[in-house]
């Protein structure tokens, strides 16, 4: 890689920049590969900063609602069992979380929510909203979520 002998201020220091003082820096360079690793850290550490929350360093909060899908219950349902695993409506405010675990050997869809076999849901309402949808385990073959501004 050739440079220009020309002369020019750097607009940061002020000091003058000459053709002796230029090293080359493509894209396999370290000066570079230095600055994209720096450049990806940063983006790292903004991510991570961003997805955390102050429970979390403190271990997982408490869910204010919990339930469990019983081991057998697809089962149960496909012989006309009718189950009380959670309410056809849910009415919950921001800040709230609700937890689902699935200890049957069969997924479930609830509301917006799909839960594999032997899965657990946590979801923190953050905005409110409705969120609803089929439910595989609920008599009326739906789930509804309705999520109130927080009172706090």
């Amino acid at each position: 890689m050739t440079f220009s002998d020309t002369i020019t201020a750097d607009p940061i220091t002020s000091d003058t920049i000459t053709a002796d003082t230029i090293t080359a820096s493509g894209p396999g360079t370290p000066v570079v590969r230095r600055a994209i690793s720096a450049i990806l850290l940063a983006l790292v550490m903004v991510v991570a900063t961003a997805c955390g929350s102050e429970s979390e360093s403190s271990g997982p909060e408490q869910p204010t609602f919990e339930f469990i899908i019983p081991a057998g219950s697809g089962d149960l349902i496909e012989q006309g069992e009718v189950l009380d695993i959670l309410p056809r409506e849910l009415k919950t405010q921001v800040g709230e979380t609700i937890q689902i675990r699935n200890e049957d050997d069969r997924a479930h869809i609830l509301g917006p929510w799909f839960v594999g076999a032997g899965e657990t849901l946590r979801q923190r309402f953050v905005t409110v909203g409705v969120f609803e949808g089929a439910c595989s385990v609920h008599p009326s073959g739906a789930f509804t979520v309705y999520v109130d501004p927080s009172n706090a």
